[in-house]
């Protein structure tokens, strides 16, 4: 199970760095890398904060299987979020996520605004720089916590040392692509990854809000696989039935 926590936490938080990348890139090209690293550093403190108070109150005074049953809620409503919107971006009822065009956007945004470039940190550069971060860093953090809280171990802190070595590796790998290509990270399937982990985040949450009924699942943590494979086979179906009816709607629309 450890590991499984720490693939989804990695998957997961990859996706909610490369948005937050792409903010601190227009941050640091359009103004300067002073703010824009200063913001970034700030938003990271304050996420490491909050993670280490919360995240191990959380594994230690509250019952497992209260933990699991909250949980498991909160990561159905994230993952059907995200399978919703993934569903809707493959059917082509929503545009798909663009970082170049969000980087060109924000380059813009800031431009009109007429921040001037210089090399001493601008408050308002900083700040969105920090906003960015840390907004997406809750997610990861909620990611993290409620990943790892919902694992026991010996140790008492949970699999949450399992999702935040997830969730870290995740972001060293997006800064490091970032700092040799200096890019949007347009090439990274974010579409898809938000559609892996959409699948994920409702698989361990079906998972776990059974768990925390006190009702155990036939094959025990393997029947993950199968929670995964059921909920895969219904996306595919729904994004079919979807193009279906775009596809409708179109002809529709051509006759009129």
């Amino acid at each position: 199970m450890q590991w499984a926590v720490a693939v989804a936490a990695f998957l997961a938080s990859a996706v909610e760095f490369v948005e937050a990348f792409t903010i601190v890139l227009v941050v640091g090209v359009t103004i300067n890398w002073r703010s824009a690293i200063s913001g970034t550093l700030a938003a990271v403190v304050s996420l490491a904060a909050l993670i280490s108070v919360f995240g191990v109150a959380l594994v230690r005074y509250v019952p497992i299987d209260i933990l699991r049953l909250v949980v498991g809620v909160l990561l159905i409503l994230f993952g059907l979020k995200w399978l919703k919107k993934a569903l809707l971006r493959y059917s082509g009822l929503k545009a798909l996520h663009d970082e170049e065009a969000i980087f060109e956007e924000k380059m813009a945004e800031l431009r009109a605004n007429g921040e001037a470039i210089s090399t001493r940190i601008q408050p308002t550069a900083l700040a969105l720089a920090f906003k960015a971060v840390f907004l997406e860093g809750l997610e990861v953090a909620f990611i993290v916590i409620t990943f790892g809280s919902s694992v026991t171990t010996t140790v008492g802190l949970g699999g949450i040392p399992s999702a935040t070595i997830g969730a870290a590796v995740a972001g060293l790998l997006v800064i490091l692509a970032g700092a040799l290509v200096r890019t949007p990270l347009k090439q990274v399937p974010e579409n898809t990854l938000k559609f892996v982990v959409g699948i994920m985040l409702t698989t361990f949450g079906t998972f776990w809000t059974v768990e925390g009924f006190q009702v155990s699942w036939p094959l025990s943590d393997a029947f993950l696989l199968v929670l995964a494979a059921m909920y895969l086979l219904a996306s595919l179906g729904i994004v079919q039935w979807l193009k279906s009816v775009r596809r409708q709607q179109q002809m529709a629309m051509a006759k009129s």
